[in-house]
């Protein structure tokens, strides 16, 4: 009798694992993405091309997070990221602004109905989907506007001295920066590439002032990009580490709505066609891994804050580690942080064999930071760093760069 319970004991014991094993084995990556178009109805200014809302769910067991890129300067917003969390069964939503200087937000109302309409149109899209990632660098596109003077100050790009042209028009190459274009390609199971993420760090400000709507050169990289496969893709644009981070191609912009100047779209073209050659040719290369377990991991923490000068200002600032299928790290900070950061995370994940992307000025929850300059560039100073609207405490990037890289040796289970 012993012996057969042991035997029973080991044929269910097998038949356990077997089954773990096809339930493992069956797992999905799914994802689907929408696009609409949210250009003010009543824009303040002319409306030289449109604003849009791209959209990407992505869900593997019971992971399930949103990413919404959206053409405006800036976007937060709890009650609604609540609201579509529940409606859409999310696990994490991420609202990605790009940071255009040339946006106009619609009336809240129907912006907010335009970008439920496009997690409504990823929602019902969802196809099973193979993932792959790369980054490529190539000859900048950007460099950084705070530039270290003679008498040991940093000082913004626009303001000249006798060494140094305001706007930089020479275009001189200044550091730190990061060369890099970062790509996100998901298609489905017969290989049809159906979104591309682009990630890349650089202020969508080549008009200084336009005064018409545009969504700068990042509108032009993601529309020759979803040109380039026959517009059956979404391209999604999400900002990096860009909060010092300057287009080369530098248009001085116009004085006022009435200067009879226009703005240089020529510029803009030729930024966003150049960022856009790279990002295709990065897509074409890179392909799913067939020993690919899809697995969706996030940790979401916050850290409490105050200013930097004015105490009274206060901060919860909310920041993600996502893991997908084990070869993708992404850290996701709200604000606009400065590139150190972003160069900062990928040099710490190179040792994890994973492909490591920053995303910046990506809110979730809490509150918007602004500016998170680097110690260093605190210190040394310029706009966003030492003097701008409600600056954070010193070290404040620094501390949540240190915790999303604990967070992620968590997430992934190295600690012990």
């Amino acid at each position: 009798m012993k012996t057969h319970n042991f035997w029973f004991a080991a044929l269910f014991v097998l038949a356990s694992v077997f089954s773990v094993a096809s339930v493992n084995a069956a797992e999905k990556l799914m994802a689907g993405t929408g696009k609409v178009n949210i250009t003010p109805p009543n824009p303040r200014y002319p409306v030289h091309d449109s604003l849009y809302a791209r959209t990407l769910i992505l869900e593997a067991g019971d992971s399930r997070i949103a990413f919404v890129g959206l053409d405006l300067s800036g976007y937060t917003n709890i009650p609604l990221a609540e609201k579509l969390k529940k409606q859409f069964r999310l696990n994490e939503l991420y609202f990605c602004p790009q940071h255009t200087h040339s946006a106009q937000a619609g009336p809240k109302e129907w912006l907010e109905a335009q970008i439920t309409d496009a997690l409504k149109k990823a929602s019902l899209s969802m196809f099973e989907a193979r993932i792959s990632a790369g980054y490529r660098s190539f000859p900048q596109l950007s460099f950084n506007r705070l530039i270290l003077r003679d008498n040991g100050r940093a000082l913004e790009s626009w303001e000249g001295d006798d060494h140094y042209r305001a706007v930089n028009p020479e275009r001189i190459p200044h550091g730190p920066v990061d060369n890099s274009v970062g790509v996100i390609k998901l298609e489905d199971t017969q290989g049809n590439p159906k979104v591309i993420m682009m990630n890349y760090a650089c202020h969508p400000d080549v008009a200084w002032n336009n005064f018409e709507i545009s969504a700068d050169y990042v509108g032009y990289a993601t529309k020759y990009t979803e040109e380039a496969f026959g517009n059956q893709v979404y391209c999604m644009f999400v900002q990096g580490g860009g909060g010092n981070q300057a287009p080369l191609f530098k248009d001085g912009g116009r004085t006022g709505p009435d200067d009879p100047r226009p703005s240089n779209y020529d510029l803009i073209d030729r930024m966003g066609k150049l960022l856009s050659i790279e990002a295709v040719k990065l897509a074409k290369e890179i392909y799913p891994n067939p020993y690919d377990v899809a697995d969706i991991k996030v940790k979401t923490d916050s850290l409490h804050f105050t200013g930097r000068y004015d105490k009274s200002l206060e901060y919860n600032v909310y920041f993600s580690v996502i893991s997908i299928n084990n070869r993708i790290a992404i850290a996701t900070v709200p604000g606009e942080p400065f590139i150190k950061f972003q160069i900062d995370w990928k040099r710490e994940m190179q040792p994890n064999n994973v492909i490591p992307f920053f995303f910046g000025y990506t809110w979730s929850n809490g509150k918007w930071p602004v500016y998170l300059p680097d110690i260093r560039s605190a210190a040394y100073g310029g706009y966003g760093a030492d003097n701008g609207p409600r600056l954070i405490e010193i070290g404040a990037g620094e501390q949540i760069l240190n915790k999303l890289l604990e967070n992620y040796y968590w997430v992934m289970g190295v600690f012990r």
